[in-house]
């Protein structure tokens, strides 16, 4: 791949970047507002608003799964270096590709799970309780989430800098 072409891809991994942590940030901001507005209720008129778990519980799980594959991108998952200071530095990069391509293989995995795990709740028509809100399309949402994360892994296991600027070897 010519450099042109990589870093017209970091473009656009950098713009999905930008979109997903709006989106998350935007959710996290729904979130604390329902929150903010449900105790408020809930002292000032002893009425809370209502579904407010149900919407928060959907945004939650939204919100996770968003925040995936910025994580994966940023290689900003919690990693431990048990082995990085007793093998050289080639080993060490055969390793990372390694934990790269399997974690990219598990996500896509569980993308393909959840998959069908939407296709039956739109099947059945699940809902939530109490606003009956459909789930297949946050659990669409989900399992687009987990396969973008699946992909960024799996790029990164063959090309780890294809998808722009990306953290070094720090570990938590």
């Amino acid at each position: 791949m010519t450099p042109q072409h990589a870093s017209r891809f970091a473009r656009i991994a950098y713009r999905i970047d930008a979109a997903l942590g709006f989106g998350a940030c935007l959710i996290l901001f729904c979130m604390m507002a329902l929150t903010f507005v449900d105790v408020v209720a809930r002292y000032l008129v002893n009425r809370s608003v209502p579904g407010s778990f149900e919407i928060t519980e959907i945004m939650m799980a939204v919100l996770i799964f968003a925040g995936l594959p910025l994580v994966s991108r940023r290689g900003e998952h919690v990693t431990v270096d048990l082995i990085d200071h007793f093998v050289g530095a080639r080993l060490q990069r055969v390793h990372r590709a390694v934990v790269e391509f399997v974690s990219g293989a598990l996500l896509l995995g569980l993308g393909i799970l959840l998959w069908d795990k939407a296709r039956q709740a739109a099947g059945y028509g699940d809902t939530t309780t109490v606003l009956e809100i459909k789930l297949a399309p946050f659990v669409y949402a989900m399992m687009a989430f987990l396969l973008l994360a699946g992909v960024v892994h799996v790029i990164r296991a063959f090309t780890p800098t294809l998808l722009g600027d990306l953290r070094d070897d720090r570990t938590v």
